[in-house]
């Protein structure tokens, strides 16, 4: 969640600029309705898998198609982070790539492990807590599997950042598998950008296409079902995504997108677009093609829509987008436990009316933790981890 792809990003960038299409960055390098948009993604994955996925019978697809299509926030997360990616290492890169690759590398990590160590340290913790327990009541101690979901090998594999490569054996906090990709991105992504950047604008749609035809190909493959999470697949479905966002903010600083795409009749009619396809049930391989155009329409404006969606509280799910991500897949492991201790059965046997409490608890929960661990695990963590690697000095983008 797809993290998501999901994240704000650390890297150099002016104190302050203006883009080709009119539109400001600030000092930390930040551009407007990015964060928001982030975070109401995030939000999204949490709705989808708290209900869609965990509580049968709260049946949300009776209603709308949208929460059901809760997982294509993933390819919403992997197109950001290739645009802001881009944003933020554009200049760096095609000025001094292999110097700048090992801080790259580093500042990847610095940015995406604390959170994920910690919520990892979490399952692990309460894993070994659940056995001793029993062995205090059983006299029994049951080891940690070797192989399989929250097993030894998934622990390592979680370690390296490889558990998206086959999720369904190595997760133990399942949310966890679009960050893994994600990394994989960025591994290979700054041998990519500079010929990107260079590229003339032909070479650029040239490109374009044969992404979005691997995406088509994908869409095919799997009778157009984008929520691929498990095998080495789901890399035809990030990799191509986050290049795409690459190429948007390509078209983005030249200027012409957001002239064409930046009113508000423009993005209102995307947005608007986008919700009538999501509660369709429209193809994924349409949605997410919108997803592009809306990615451009929203960063490029300036009026209306940009002022609904940088609005307060909207800024702040966007801010702890990636803490709320990673944590809601713990505070559903914890329901589970839970649920069957309280219950005798499990989530199946909770009423319409219970799964509602069920749910409203759970996302009100996972949005009270992901305050505090966004500022004191992702921030703190990241500020330590980037001064223990030797990078402490390079001013952060948002």
């Amino acid at each position: 969640m797809p993290q998501t792809g999901t994240l704000p990003h650390t890297g150099t960038l002016p104190q302050t600029g203006t883009l080709p299409n009119g539109g400001a960055f600030s000092r930390t390098g930040h551009i407007q309705s990015l964060t928001p948009l982030r975070g109401i993604a995030a939000l999204w994955v949490v709705v989808y898998h708290f209900s869609f996925q965990y509580l049968p019978n709260i049946r949300p697809e009776a209603l709308t198609q949208a929460i059901g299509k809760g997982y294509l926030a993933v390819d919403l997360f992997f197109m950001l982070s290739g645009f802001v990616i881009t944003h933020v290492y554009h200049r760096s890169f095609t000025a001094d790539p292999p110097g700048r690759y090992r801080d790259f590398v580093k500042a990847r990590i610095a940015r995406l492990y604390p959170l994920h160590l910690a919520v990892l340290g979490l399952f692990v913790a309460t894993a070994l807590g659940a056995r001793a327990m029993d062995y205090a009541l059983t006299g029994r101690f049951e080891m940690i599997p070797v192989d399989g979901a929250r097993s030894i090998s998934a622990l390592v594999a979680n370690l390296f950042m490889l558990q998206g490569l086959k999720a369904s054996e190595l997760s133990w906090n399942y949310p966890a598998w679009s960050i893994s990709l994600e990394f994989i991105a960025y591994l290979i992504f700054p041998l990519l950008l500079p010929r990107i950047w260079a590229a003339p604008r032909a070479a650029k749609f040239a490109l374009a296409g044969l992404l979005y035809a691997a995406l088509a190909w994908f869409a095919w493959d799997t009778g157009d079902d984008f929520n691929q999470w498990n095998g080495p697949q789901t890399l035809l479905r990030c990799l191509p995504e986050f290049l795409l966002g690459s190429l948007l903010y390509a078209a983005f600083r030249h200027g012409g997108a957001g002239r064409l795409l930046g009113g508000n009749a423009a993005g209102l009619f995307l947005l608007g677009l986008t919700l009538v396809c999501l509660h369709l049930g429209a193809p994924d391989l349409v949605t997410v093609t919108l997803f592009a155009g809306l990615i451009l329409a929203l960063v490029a404006n300036r009026g209306l829509v940009a002022r609904a969606l940088n609005i307060r509280p909207l800024d702040w799910l966007g801010r702890v987008s990636y803490a709320l991500y990673l944590i809601h897949g713990f505070v559903q492991y914890a329901a589970t436990r839970i649920i069957t201790d309280l219950t005798g059965a499990g989530r199946e046997a909770l009423s319409p009316g219970w799964s509602l409490v069920t749910f409203a608890i759970m996302t009100a929960v996972s949005l009270a933790l992901a305050h505090p661990a966004h500022h004191r695990i992702e921030i703190t963590g990241r500020r330590g981890l980037r001064r223990l690697l030797g990078i402490d000095r390079q001013p952060a983008a948002a």
